[in-house]
């Protein structure tokens, strides 16, 4: 039978279904992407970005692609199972370059998502069977490992519309393009194929533990190429199942082999194998027949595996030749540690696939119903997709790493960038154990006994330090990062291991032409920072940083019995507030004083990148008296942390409202940008920065862009100030530039595709509920707003159901996932019930409370 309906967040018309490409793949192993009208594209499963390439069988077979068999009453048909073409796909040198372009196919086509599901609706009127395609990979809050799957499940569901019943066979084919990952096509995928020895790639067709299926390896493919690994097209289908392990018919390559198989496939659904002729990536294709009774619905799956176990370095000391690096610096990927190969995954995450298809809808199904505005659920949730692109992955030991980005074949800014991953919070509050990895890599490896961290990490991990270049705000960021993940796993055993070394990455600022060498409080020195230059002087974006990471050392320092330390970071911290608050607020928001330096010499080592002013004592590439839209980030981040304010509120209220006056722009027509242009003509954005008092001469380069990242930023600050409709008003014109038709809803770029800075999107989560959580204390607190609340602590999440019970409160908590101590639990401003003894909180745990 059907498994139970997905939830459905957002659905797009077959107008807006030319960008969509929702990325299908666990945290670290790398996805495939489902297009709006059906299609597989994106083929990024061999550790690097693929934009828009698709295997396409070397010329003799062809791109990836399921397709419908129908007989009855009226006769035989068979459909692509996909939408219709886009018109600008009609146009080429040969007709139409759309990669299947002459299956017959579906006339009509809409998607919907609610990620990690997605959905898409096939309909034409003659063809007596509606088809609804799915794709998906579980993704369970708190469960690193359920979420961290190589596979993409493909479900097909078939509704017959007609009065009688029909026998239907749905077939899945794909090339074996073992070798071929994307970045070499400049000879075409044929003779990419022939520089990697694919003619030697083999099909075999595998039976067991309850799957029939293709499996796919190569004798040919260096084995130390990050291409080398196998792949698996397999389905749950017990009975009906029919294969090819090739489609040469020795019928040359004028169309021939694609002809053989639409013949056979058409004839009657059934499937004639035929043996391998030599052929460059063969093509494999399995095939499903059922019988479909009239008015019913009928689910054939299918599962594409794969493990691909080899990742070059992003830091080689050697030059990676034809895909394959050195030993030394070759990387393991930790999915294939756990796997023998793509068969062997296949049949070890089948049986679990039901269990975690019901969990992950859980999740997806609580925050999707939760009293979350829409536009929140759809920012927060869709940019999730970021954790399981190649933008990430995972080494075997299991750490966790990220580039800032992906470029079209390749990893974009390495090293887990600190300044870009301090922004967004959704790995801290989904998925904790990943957040304390990468404070282990900062503070344990990346961080010298001087206290500068490299702002990037070099790899393997014993090099993790050699960048040997800090960043004002990366530095400081990842100290509050640290004090947030404390506060919400209670680790203290990895706190006091790292402790030393947070204290060090604190002290650096106070060396000797350091940020703040003579201890005021205040960063007057170099500050290399996120926009990829050196700013002077003081200013509000570091500043803010570095007041919050004073704070937070000194929480941290208090409870480890450090007064004095504490006491040091206190008075620092009182000092840098009012100086700033005096001397950078200019009445509507805060500037940046630009304070040159005379020569090199005044600046300590390890404090410039190479990329900023060339001439020291008139720097170029300023902030000056712009307007940043992320000149209170570090103010963002203490709100999160439940630090409080930095500075003065008022100020801060101010400055949000300054930002939206000068930083919002509705229409680009007469917008001059030198840089990369991420809003165009009719759209609207928060830009990165505005001059509202004139413009410096040479701003910093970024200064005309929209950057999703900011946007969201910005939007939590102004929700935290109470400025709601103009933060969700920020959403919306983020997430209307993302419409499916212009851009892709699963991407949103900065510097390379699926940028990481954009998943601060979840903070617009975290200060609309009012969450809070301290797990050293047991104390969780949410916002005095009826409705269901959707919480997360990275180790557990679940819902509140807050509303009004006389003239007080009423909260029933709900665990949904993983596990929660609570020994108070608070409604902000409206009171709190202390629970004695600490409640331990499992899975399907219920607290009803009275305030």
């Amino acid at each position: 039978m059907p498994t139970p309906p997905w939830p459905i967040l957002k659905h797009y018309d077959q107008q807006h279904l030319r960008r969509i490409a929702m990325p299908v793949g666990g945290i670290g192993t790398g996805t495939l992407s489902l297009g709006g009208r059906g299609d597989l594209r994106d083929w990024e499963l061999m550790n690097r970005p693929a934009k828009g390439f698709i295997p396409n069988g070397g010329g003799r077979g062809s791109a990836p692609f399921f397709a419908l068999f129908v007989e009855g009453p009226a006769g035989k048909l068979a459909r692509a199972l996909e939408g219709p073409l886009e018109l600008d796909e009609y146009e080429g040198g040969g007709g139409s370059m759309a990669p299947n372009h002459g299956l017959p196919r579906f006339r009509q086509a809409s998607f919907a998502a609610a990620y990690p599901f997605g959905q898409v609706f096939l309909a034409d009127p003659d063809v007596p069977v509606s088809a609804v395609v799915q794709a998906f990979n579980p993704l369970v809050p708190c469960d690193v490992e359920a979420s961290s799957l190589p596979v993409a499940v493909l479900r097909y569901r078939l509704s017959n519309r007609s009065q009688a019943a029909l026998n239907v066979a749905v077939c899945g084919s794909l090339p074996n393009y073992i070798g071929v990952d994307g970045s070499n096509l400049r000879r075409g995928f044929a003779g990419a194929l022939s520089t990697v020895g694919a003619k030697a790639n083999r099909n075999q067709f595998h039976q067991g533990g309850g799957l029939q299926g293709i499996y796919m390896r190569s004798d040919g493919v260096d084995p130390a190429s990050e291409a080398w690994g196998t792949l698996a097209l397999s389905t749950t289908a017990g009975e009906g199942v029919s294969y090819r392990t090739s489609w040469a018919r020795g019928t040359g390559s004028w169309g021939g082999d694609l002809l053989g198989f639409w013949d056979d496939f058409a004839s009657d659904g059934v499937l004639e194998d035929c043996p391998s002729a030599g052929e460059d990536a063969p093509m494999a294709s399995l095939a499903v027949r059922l019988n479909l009774p009239a008015g019913e619905t009928r689910d054939v799956t299918f599962l594409l595996t794969w493990h691909f176990p080899n990742r070059c370095s992003w830091t080689p000391r050697e030059e990676c030749k034809d895909g394959c690096c050195a030993p030394g610096d070759r990387l393991q990927n930790h999915y294939t540690t756990l796997y023998l190969d793509a068969w062997d995954a296949a049949e070890r995450i089948a049986p679990r696939l039901p269990e975690l298809e019901e969990r992950t809808a859980a999740f997806v199904g609580a925050f999707c119903t939760s009293s979350l505005p829409a536009e929140v659920k759809e920012a927060a949730l869709f940019n999730l997709s970021t954790l399981r692109t190649q933008t990430c992955f995972r080494t075997a030991d299991g750490r966790f790493y990220a580039w800032e980005g992906c470029g079209d074949s390749a990893g974009c800014c390495h090293g887990s960038c600190t300044h870009v991953w301090n922004y967004e919070q959704a790995t801290a509050f989904l998925f904790g154990d990943l957040s304390l990895a990468l404070r282990e890599v900062e503070f344990g490896h990346s961080t010298r006994e001087d206290g500068l961290m490299s702002f990037r990490t070099h790899l393997p991990i014993e090099r993790a330090a050699e960048w040997g270049t800090a960043a004002a705000d990366g530095q400081m960021g990842c100290i509050m990062k640290m004090y947030r993940d404390w506060q919400l796993s209670g680790d203290d055993a990895l706190l006091r291991r790292l402790w030393p070394n947070v204290k060090k990455a604190l002290a650096f600022a106070w060396m000797p032409g350091g940020w703040d060498a003579d201890r005021d409080g205040v960063m007057e020195g170099c500050q290399h920072n996120t926009s990829d230059v050196e700013y002077f002087g003081p200013n509000p974006q570091m500043e803010s940083w570095y007041l919050g990471a004073l704070r937070a050392a000194e929480e941290m320092a208090a409870h480890l019995g450090e007064a004095d330390f504490a006491a040091e970071c206190r008075r620092l911290f009182e000092l840098g507030r009012a100086w700033t608050d005096a001397n950078l607020f200019n009445g509507e928001y805060y500037e940046h004083q630009i304070r040159p330096v005379k020569d090199a010499s005044e600046i300590h080592p390890g404090l410039t990148a190479g990329m900023g002013a060339r001439d020291l004592a008139h720097p170029e590439y300023q902030l000056g008296s712009g307007c940043l839209l992320d000149q209170l980030v570090g103010q963002y981040m203490a709100h999160i942390c439940g630090l409080g304010y930095l500075l003065d509120p008022a100020h801060v209220q101010t400055t949000y409202r300054s930002l939206r006056r000068y930083n919002r722009k509705s229409g680009f027509y007469d917008h001059f940008n030198p840089m990369r242009s991420y809003a165009l003509g009719d759209e609207t954005a928060l830009m990165v920065a505005s001059y509202p008092k004139g413009r410096l001469e040479v701003p910093f380069p970024y200064y005309s862009e929209a950057w999703t990242g900011l946007e969201y930023t910005a939007a939590a600050g102004m929700i935290y100030e109470g400025q709601v409709e103009e933060g969700l008003e920020a959403v919306r014109d983020v997430r209307a530039r993302h419409d499916g038709r212009k851009r892709n809803p699963f991407n949103e770029p900065e510097c390379g595709h699926h940028y990481a800075r954009a998943m601060a999107a979840w903070a617009a989560v975290v200060a609309l509920t009012g969450f809070q959580y301290s797990a050293p204390q047991g104390r969780l607190a949410l916002a005095a707003r009826p409705g269901s609340h959707f919480w997360s602590t990275g180790r557990a999440w679940g819902v509140c159901e807050v509303g009004r019970q006389g003239e007080g409160w009423r909260a029933v908590l709900r665990v949904l996932g993983g596990a929660l101590s609570v020994g108070c639990f608070a409604l902000q401003g409206a009171g709190e019930v202390k629970l004695e003894p600490r409640r331990a909180l499992e899975a399907g745990s219920v607290l009803e409370l009275a305030l």
